[in-house]
């Protein structure tokens, strides 16, 4: 046995349950204690913390399910990044797993875990020693160095916690914790920005002169003292919302079918699932987090005295590529007169480079993770399926997938890039990468339950299901 195998073996797990099929009452027990208790991880602070340069990267936190100065500031940064890589490795045949097998499939997940602990560890170091968060002095005979370790602790430990948390809902809950720590963080937001009568500095908007966070209670409001520039900027913001949505759902739920027949058995068949959302919300990621990466490092070497991608006034962009990559808000510039042709160039710009890139990516990821129709075709071929009236050969299969695994690759990044360039410019009540997320995640997830669970479901939840 070899030293990675000693270590993968020996590594903690959340034990799975004995029974082969949870009950939906079991499932929903335990999905609720793990999203109860991130959002209680969510608003403890990191002990000792002074400035935290993170929060101006709401976008990013977006992403990884992160809130910045919190226990959990990594979020679930490490887990994404552990199985990129990994499935980057595999898809590219660098590292081969096979997981057809119970042994492979085991193997890949102890190398993801290693994997997701290693960057849990280098991601600690690397927000702490970089200045990310830097530490306070608390008590005078505490150094500086001392205190950098105590928050670098408190990041390994809710980088594990987040770790395990998604273990829980993996083995006892409804799909995974990544997905639902996604969800759940811009969820709150939308709700946040959406419906609450608190102001920004946190206190209740009635009866003071500051404007409450949520934008239903702007527009009633607004409607109240007749402004009606401030409730149509907060009807705006709910209404485009409300389409990216609507939009966002009906593309995930349009799909291509090819029709397969089973070889040895004579009159039964399935339909194979193209989704026109090909690579689903994967472009955008890798878009929102280049573009954060950008903006990242222009703070920094702005700070360094080489303001070679752009400098920053305050948490805004000002000059440079930052700035070019900073959606503006349309709706906003239209109602309040600001609107100039300058702001349509820099739109453009933005949609562009979302568009574009999300089509890069789009392609490059189903180079690179078993998505092309050669990768399909064998799988297809493994599961003793073929297409009705052709002989049973890979190849076959490979030239109809190729009809149109490409051009959906292209379409579908295309589309998911400009609708998430689209939230941002219109001005939703979150980032567009983030909503695009968490149709996707509540919509799988709906699906799942759905197939699953609906015979042990209660009577209630099954007309909310539809069902």
């Amino acid at each position: 046995m070899s030293f990675i195998d000693i270590i993968l073996n020996n590594l903690p797990e959340v034990k799975g349950p004995d029974q082969k099929k949870l009950s939906f009452k079991e499932k929903l027990k335990w999905t609720s204690i793990v999203l109860v208790a991130f959002f209680i991880l969510g608003i403890v602070p990191l002990f000792g913390l002074g400035q935290n340069a993170l929060q101006q990267f709401e976008q990013l936190s977006i992403i990884l399910g992160a809130s910045f100065g919190s226990i959990i500031s990594l979020g679930i940064g490490p887990i994404v990044t552990a199985s990129i890589v990994l499935q980057l490795l595999n898809g590219s045949g660098i590292v081969k797993f096979n997981t057809t097998t119970t042994e492979g499939r085991k193997r890949f997940q102890g190398i993801q875990k290693l994997l997701a602990i290693f960057f849990i560890l280098f991601e600690s170091f690397v927000f702490v020693l970089l200045g990310g968060l830097s530490p306070s002095f608390l008590l005078a005979p505490v150094t500086y160095r001392t205190m950098q370790l105590v928050l670098i602790f408190q990041l390994i430990l809710g980088g594990i916690l987040i770790l395990f948390m998604d273990e829980v809902i993996s083995k006892w809950g409804f799909g995974s914790g990544i997905s639902l720590f996604i969800a759940a963080g811009v969820s709150s937001q939308v709700f946040i920005r959406a419906f609450s009568p608190l102001t920004a500095t946190g206190l209740l908007a009635f009866g003071t002169t500051q404007a409450p966070v949520g934008q239903i209670w702007v527009f009633i409001r607004s409607l109240i003292s007749r402004n009606p520039t401030g409730a149509i900027l907060a009807l705006s913001t709910i209404l485009s919302t409300i389409i990216i949505f609507l939009i966002a759902v009906y593309g995930q739920a349009m799909k291509i079918e090819i029709p397969l027949s089973f070889g040895r058995i004579r009159g039964y068949g399935i339909r194979w699932p193209l989704n026109f959302l090909y690579t689903s919300n994967i472009p955008v990621i890798l878009i929102a987090a280049l573009i954060a990466n950008i903006q990242l490092w222009a703070r920094l070497l702005e700070r360094w005295g080489y303001p070679l991608l752009g400098t920053f006034a305050g948490n805004q962009p000002a000059s440079g590529l930052v700035s070019w990559l900073f959606s503006p808000n349309l709706i906003q510039a239209v109602i309040t007169g600001g609107f100039s042709f300058d702001l349509i160039i820099r739109a453009l710009v933005y949609i562009t480079f979302f568009v574009i890139g999300s089509v890069i990516f789009s392609v490059f990821w189903v180079q690179t993770s078993g998505m092309d129709a050669s990768s399909q075709a064998n799988q297809i071929m493994a599961s003793g399926l073929q297409v009705p009236g052709f002989r049973r050969d890979p190849r076959v299969i490979e030239q109809i997938l190729s009809r149109y695994i490409f051009p959906l690759t292209v379409m579908g990044g295309a589309t998911i890039g400009f609708l998430a360039a689209s939230a941002d410019l219109l001005g939703a009540l979150s980032q567009g990468t983030g909503i695009l997320l968490t149709v996707m995640i509540i919509y799988r997830l709906y699906q799942d339950i759905a197939q699953q669970h609906m015979v042990d479901m209660h009577p209630m939840l099954k007309k909310v299901m539809g069902k």
